[in-house]
């Protein structure tokens, strides 16, 4: 198994779930890849991955099948995830950071690895409530899903003046290009049999994890603070988009490892009291024409083809 976003948040707690039998062999992308401050668990193997660097990104996939040789990668999660308070950052590239980290990478990695995945894969897109303006969710939601404007948001006519709300944007039209990508996928000559599976998954919120290290002092701090349980708990009873980093980890593990299937026809599912439910995507993320687009846009972006 090949995951991103393993060393931290939910992500690492899902990791060490996976890890803990010996079943699996999990092969983790980090920007650290060893142990700082006991902060970063004692889990898998360790690859150094930089999703802000596509160089890295590519350096990341050969090593990764070179370590595998002929044994075929059976589940690919791709969960790493940032929130910035504007979109003045840009990677090595050129990238607005979060849409680079977020869509770009994770889509040049899937395309890397897509040979190398077995007869009977699973790949997981972790997505966000917050794509979709039903959901309510409280952050700007997203206009569009044009590549080129994400990436180059100072292109953008409809570019929020407001920088944290060009920072939300950013975050959830990210998250919109999962759902829309996982959508792509299902479609692709090796998912249409119906061996291989490919599913977004919403966690629903989450607080308490690495998301929101970006974001000013008193954001953080609030984050931290719903995230501990003599805070969260009481909060959860009475909405039923949040989550605890453990349900919203043992969800994502058993979706990696086939112990969640999906219906016929579902690439998303959402967890809501830590259940899961497998809703229609939103409006736009239905829209095939907007699907492919962003396909073959993000391709030529990373130096791919469609």
């Amino acid at each position: 198994m090949v995951m991103t976003g393993g060393t931290s948040g939910f992500g690492a707690i899902a990791a060490e779930r996976l890890t803990r039998s010996g079943d699996v062999r999990l092969i983790l992308g980090a920007r650290r890849t060893t142990a700082v401050d006991g902060r970063i668990p004692a889990v898998g193997e360790r690859i150094p991955l930089d999703l802000a660097d596509l160089a890295s990104v590519r350096a990341f996939a050969t090593t990764v099948r070179e370590r595998l040789g002929d044994t075929p990668v059976d589940a690919l999660v791709l969960n790493a995830g940032v929130v910035l308070p504007d979109v003045t950052r840009r990677t090595v590239d050129g990238f607005e950071t979060a849409f680079a980290v977020n869509h770009l990478a994770h889509h040049l990695l899937l395309r890397l690895l897509l040979p190398a995945l077995a007869d009977t894969a699973t790949v997981v897109l972790t997505t966000s409530g917050t794509y979709d303006p039903a959901n309510h969710a409280g952050l700007t939601p997203p206009r569009h899903a044009d590549a080129e404007l994400l990436a180059h948001p100072d292109r953008d006519p409809g570019l929020d003046a407001k920088p944290r709300k060009a920072g939300e944007h950013a975050y959830t039209a990210s998250k919109l290009c999962a759902v829309l990508t996982a959508r792509s996928l299902s479609e692709h000559p090796g998912f249409r049999n119906g061996r291989r599976t490919v599913v977004a998954y919403d966690p629903g919120q989450v607080f308490g994890t690495g998301l929101a290290k970006q974001l000013s002092f008193p954001l953080r701090t609030a984050w931290a603070l719903l995230g501990t349980p003599v805070v969260g708990r009481p909060l959860r009873r009475f909405s039923r988009d949040l989550n605890s980093r453990p349900d919203a980890a043992n969800t994502l593990a058993d979706l990696a490892v086939g112990g969640a299937p999906a219906p016929p026809g579902r690439v998303l599912v959402a967890l809501r009291r830590a259940r899961l439910s497998w809703p229609d995507p939103s409006d736009l993320a239905r829209r095939d024409e907007v699907a492919q687009a962003l396909w073959n846009d993000s391709g030529r972006l990373v130096g791919l083809s469609p």
